[in-house]
């Protein structure tokens, strides 16, 4: 068989699972684990009772002797993710050309369609890729600016998104503007943050850069109120209108959300944080017709109808689209297919009672922690700008002093990886009410 014909043959096969893996059903998370059919059919019951919230712990292999307030940071993987990971792993060893011929189409389609089943959109609306910081490196690399035009972000935004931008800055003359969406972070409010950033878009603003959920302070943006906000200006043309594009990894598996209703043209998330999904795995997803204002930067193997014009010597005659923006090359297989079963993982559990959950505990915590003398809160009180990160500082102590003594006490924490360093916890589904009082007894103590 030609290799041309092949490549039709991929494309008609990716067009049909497009098409048909939608009915695919939850079979990788499951009590028990007992996940070895690749299948994964629907042969069990869901992996946690409602409200279980031991039952999802013990899917996790986690050290009984810690409590995990960093588990958000690089996951451990549930049990249906170890399980497709050893599986996929073992084909590969086993025979490494064959398996990969055999299963990566298939593998790659259930993992975009049960990002589909978990985020909403459409399953070829979604590029993998390896990391949040990839993603942003595709997309504000790609996205189109004309001149005139500019790049807004803001004060608060993660490295990657500052030095991708920055980078773009450089190499192309873009103008990229910050702006301060709040002075205290502990104080920051829904007007404020939503007025600041809207009277700071311009006529000539192309996009605007935003992180929901901001890792330095715990601080979440009210998205929707964004989003509403800036609707006007979202409209017309995706060639010259306003782009909203979010880095989304601090709420994937953390807040409830739905790419149909979220209001952005562009999220993405690395999926080894709040997700617990396989580490080395990331999305970006596009709305449909947002996918025109990018180019690709890295070749894509994914897109059938690139390879087939570089076979037949002209340029693809195609607009950029999720397959064309998805890197293509070798990557660790075992991990970007053993994907599906972690949104799948979610789904089961449950978006809006995980989500519910780490709001509780994050509550909690603040509220415990507001109480100690010499503590200040960084991270607001107010559930409508925060979600499950809380940052703070002890008087005179520095953070990574606060952090090793709460090892020595078996409470995994952080320090924030900014200018302004802080002591973080995250509240992931991982701990529970016990480990709250604990960690905030033993801040008590160091204060």
């Amino acid at each position: 068989m030609s290799v041309k014909r092949l490549l039709l043959g991929r494309r008609d096969f990716l067009v049909r699972t497009g098409l048909v893996l939608g009915a695919a059903g939850l079979g990788g998370a499951v009590a028990g684990c007992d996940t070895g059919d690749s299948s994964r059919e629907e042969t069990a019951q869901p992996v946690v009772a409602a409200g279980s919230w031991a039952g999802v712990r013990a899917q996790f292999d986690l050290d009984p002797k810690l409590r995990h307030f960093s588990a958000f940071y690089l996951a451990s993987h549930p049990c249906p993710v170890r399980e497709a990971i050893d599986r996929h792993r073992s084909g590969l060893d086993a025979d490494a050309a064959g398996y990969l011929h055999e299963n990566q189409m298939g593998l790659e389609g259930k993992v975009v369609q049960a990002a589909a089943a978990y985020l909403g959109g459409r399953a070829e609306d979604f590029a993998l890729t390896d990391s949040t910081t990839m993603g942003l490196g595709l997309l504000y690399s790609g996205i189109e600016v004309e001149r005139g035009q500019e790049i807004l972000t803001t004060e608060h935004d993660f490295y990657s998104t500052h030095e991708t931008l920055r980078l773009r800055a450089e190499r192309d003359g873009v103008d990229v503007r910050r702006v301060r969406l709040y002075d205290e972070p502990a104080s920051a409010s829904e007007d404020e943050i939503v007025s600041r950033l809207v009277d700071a878009v311009r006529p000539h603003t192309r996009a605007v850069a935003l992180t929901w959920v901001h890792s330095g302070t715990g601080v979440k943006l009210p998205l929707a109120s964004i989003a509403s906000a800036l609707a006007e200006r979202r409209r017309g043309d995706p060639g010259t209108r306003l782009l909203l594009c979010v880095d989304a990894v601090h709420a994937l598996g953390a807040e409830e959300m739905s790419f149909d209703d979220l209001g952005c043209d562009f999220v993405v998330a690395g999926c080894h944080k709040w997700l617990f999904g396989p580490r080395g795995t990331g999305i970006v997803w596009g709305a449909d017709d947002a996918w025109a204002a990018c180019t690709a930067t890295i070749p894509s193997f994914t897109d059938t109808d690139e390879l087939i014009a570089w076979i037949e010597s002209h340029p693809p005659d195609k607009a950029t689209n999720a397959s064309t923006m998805t890197p293509g090359g070798f990557h660790s297989f075992e991990h970007r297919w053993a994907l599906a079963e972690g949104f799948d993982f979610q789904r089961t559990v449950g978006m809006e009672p995980v989500a519910k959950r780490t709001r509780e505990l994050a509550g909690k915590l603040k509220e415990g922690l507001a109480r100690v003398a010499g503590l200040t809160l960084h991270t607001p009180q107010d559930e409508a700008v925060s979600a499950g990160l809380v940052t703070f500082e002890l008087d005179g102590q520095r953070p990574d002093h606060v952090v090793d003594s709460l090892r020595s006490k078996g409470i995994v924490a952080s320090v924030t990886p900014y200018a302004a360093e802080y002591v973080r916890l995250g509240t992931t589904v991982l701990v529970d009410e016990d480990d709250v009082d604990v960690a905030t007894r033993e801040v008590a103590a160091l204060a």
